[in-house]
């Protein structure tokens, strides 16, 4: 019941945020768990199919609670049961390392994310470039979204990152719509489509994979520029395994590639 209360909260933020980006934000809460604020959702003032589908969600949330709170279950453990933990493709203290390059000419660099907590809404890592600590929390959803904009200490590491673009479940022929974000302050518009779905057996480990080709547009800090490319993500718990962009605009050139994994200290 505490997952199904999960998909049906996570649902419902997909629905107002792709109603509107910026209220949609506000009516959820990240962290120890999602909470959906349905009074804030609803005073969106959603129209047509997604106020059906938003309703349907409330009435289901509402018999979901009832039963919980009827049978004495108290809250659910934010941490992950250790069978779903065991079905997960990274455990804490691996850090995924990934190569990054922004344009043939230019050297690689080198970003690692070594997993500091496994949650049932979200994991939280520890951010390095080149060894060097980077963000001593870069939080993401299990959907494989950051939950907040990084703010590197330094003012020369930039990086690239998406807050809400994935849904959770991806499923061949999603649509996925969103923004890719610069810590410079760039911002891209994209949509994108899923066009494979499968076992990637990388690394010496299986991935459940889903491949995303993505197209838009540069929309700050100036437009004009076209943005297309691919992601591959993990579905179960959306671990990055590859994104090619190709792009006019500098922040938007990037190739990550997860080339290995390390295991726990």
């Amino acid at each position: 019941m505490a997952d199904e209360l999960e998909r049906v909260q996570q649902r419902a933020a997909d629905v107002a945020h792709a109603a509107d980006p910026r209220q949609g934000n506000d009516v959820i809460a990240l962290g120890l768990g999602l909470r959906v604020f349905w009074p804030a959702l609803f005073a969106m003032r959603p129209q047509g199919p997604d106020a059906a589908e938003l309703a349907r969600l409330k009435r289901r949330h509402d018999a979901l609670r009832a039963t919980v709170d009827a049978r004495g279950c108290g809250e659910p453990l934010h941490v992950l049961g250790a069978r779903r933990a065991s079905l997960t493709p990274l455990v804490e203290g691996e850090r995924a390392v990934y190569e990054q390059r922004a344009s043939p000419r230019r050297p690689t660099t080198e970003l690692g994310l070594r997993m500091t907590s496994l949650r049932r809404t979200e994991l939280d890592f520890a951010a390095d470039v080149d060894g060097q600590l980077l963000l001593e929390v870069w939080a993401q959803d299990r959907a494989g979204n950051l939950l907040a904009s990084p703010k590197p200490p330094q003012a020369d590491a930039g990086l690239l990152y998406w807050t809400r673009l994935l849904p959770r479940e991806l499923e061949l022929g999603d649509v996925v719509a969103g923004e890719l974000r610069h810590t410079s302050g760039a911002v891209a518009r994209v949509r994108g489509q899923v066009i494979a779905t499968g076992l990637h057996t990388a690394l010496g480990r299986p991935f459940d994979a889903a491949v995303i080709e993505l197209f838009g547009d540069v929309a700050a800090p100036a437009g004009g520029e076209r943005v297309d490319g691919v992601m591959v993500v993990e579905r179960k718990v959306g671990l990055l395994l590859r994104l090619d962009l190709r792009s006019g605009a500098p922040a938007f050139a990037l190739r990550r590639t997860l080339v290995r994994i390390e295991p726990a200290p």
